[in-house]
């Protein structure tokens, strides 16, 4: 047979009868069921007092909780949690330490927690394993320290969705990697190189200029056939020097702080899409003013992008270009992309680059190595047994290598550089049409001249100081 099972209630029952006909010793019965005389002194008054209910385990809960979440403050964080699906305790908690009087009142995260999983607004964290961060000690991209406000924007267009009205909404994004602040959220009609620079434009005029903009490899940031991958807009922005950075194709961690932001962007705009591009427009304007001046960032100490940013000293007004190799003769190119070269060779560089300048600097053993700007974007070697159409190579890894320059425009070299030049804003002298290229017009500095028919001798520069912008 099984043994019997007895109960704490039955067993304090028996303890309590025994004792009450006190046949055995009080001490020596305390011992048999294996309690203090303390204990068994407690059992028999609450018997005396409450009879065989008495013997029941009452329950430990404080009879008050002087600390208790009021009603209020709970429905203020279940409110706060509906109209901000994707913040956390951390963020509500900032919040309420804004509206509550008193900071006692304030509750703790644990509290917050604890008030949004009992009515299922808190979604449990899947535990991952740890990425691969192998690719951080790869020396291809350029390693860029963010310290303060402008040392990095970073750029891209957030993937599409379709507004009620079924028409394409693909919002350009613009942000500051040190505050997080967002600079523009704006639905372009196409993601074509006229319409971004005009945002550009626009914010550098308003915020001053980056050192650093970082950018994925599509257009119109990027073009994978074009000499150190640049396209008119970033050719644009190094003419005001800027520095260029670009993820690695397929890995959108090497800009994750976007991408996450995007993935902010795609639960509370994306899911609720508005009736037309005007009504999408203005909730991303609010979205954007929200993000940057009410939501609370734990990366910033809790404080709000718009706290922590600050406009850059680098004016769009002063502007730096220039930057090229003290011996380097300078080229304007023509409206495709080709120059003239020593009256023989017509040389294509790139479309990107039609109607700028370039350098060409010639090296001992006959190559010719080609910049814009501070940056080294290939190379050309010319001779007797050369035909007439010849075109600018891209970097290899060792001319790269020799020359301190870069393979994918993001590194600039460490040769000896004409210092930069201060000019005005876009349309002034830099880009594409001014006093500059009037500088160049029409010349042959070195044997070299713009697209157009072969030049002759005649016109050539006799004072090397023309050479250089």
């Amino acid at each position: 047979m099984p043994w019997a099972e007895r109960s704490v209630v039955k067993l304090r029952k028996e303890f309590v009868l025994k004792a009450l006909a006190q046949d055995v010793p009080f001490r020596e019965l305390c011992r048999e069921f294996g309690i203090s005389r303390k204990t068994g002194y407690k059992w028999l008054e609450r018997f005396h007092e409450r009879g065989l209910e008495g013997l029941v385990d009452q329950s430990t809960r404080p009879q008050s909780s002087p600390g208790r979440t009021t009603s209020e403050i709970a429905v203020e964080i279940i409110r706060l949690r509906q109209a901000h699906g994707t913040w956390g305790p951390k963020k509500i908690r900032k919040l309420l330490s804004k509206r509550l009087p008193l900071e006692s009142d304030l509750p703790s995260l644990r509290t917050i927690s604890r008030v949004l999983s009992r009515v299922h607004l808190l979604r449990k964290k899947r535990r991952r394993r740890p990425a691969d961060q192998g690719w951080m000690l790869q020396a291809a991209r350029k390693h860029v320290v963010v310290e303060v406000p402008n040392d990095v924007w970073t750029v891209d267009f957030k993937g599409w969705w379709t507004t009620g009205d079924g028409r394409r909404c693909e919002p350009l994004t613009v942000r500051d990697a040190f505050s997080r602040y967002i600079l523009a959220l704006r639905i372009l009609p196409r993601s074509d190189t006229e319409r971004v620079r005009a945002v550009f434009e626009e914010l550098f005029e308003r915020h001053g200029l980056p050192k650093v903009i970082q950018s994925d490899n599509g257009a119109p940031f990027a073009a994978g056939r074009s000499l150190a991958g640049l396209t008119k807009l970033s050719a644009w922005w190094i003419s005001l020097g800027i520095d260029i950075v670009r993820s690695r194709p397929g890995c959108p961690q090497d800009n994750g702080a976007h991408e996450r932001m995007h993935a902010d962007i795609s639960v509370e705009l994306q899911t609720q899409a508005a009736q037309s591009i005007r009504a999408q427009q203005r909730a991303c304007d609010d979205w954007r003013v929200e993000f940057n001046h009410v939501r609370p960032h734990e990366a910033l100490a809790m404080q709000t992008p718009s706290e922590v940013y600050r406009p850059s000293q680098r004016r769009l007004m002063r502007a730096l270009v220039g930057g090229f190799p003290d011996d380097a003769e300078i080229v304007k190119l023509g409206a495709h992309g080709k120059f003239w070269l020593d009256g023989r060779h017509h040389v294509f560089v790139s479309s990107s680059l039609g109607g700028l300048q370039i350098g060409l600097e010639r090296m001992d053993d006959g190559l010719i190595h080609v910049w814009y700007h501070h940056l080294l974007i290939g190379h050309l070697r010319v001779g007797p047994m050369v035909g007439r159409n010849v075109t600018v190579q891209p970097l290899t890894p060792s001319v790269a290598s020799a020359k301190g320059g870069d393979t994918q425009g993001d590194t600039p070299g460490d040769t000896a550089k004409q210092p930069a030049t201060e000019v005005s804003p876009p349309g002034a002298s830099a880009w594409p049409h001014g006093p500059a290229e009037d500088a160049v017009r029409g010349d042959t500095a070195g044997g070299v001249t713009t697209e157009g028919p072969p030049p002759s001798e005649k016109g050539a520069f006799e004072d090397p100081a023309r050479q250089r912008i």
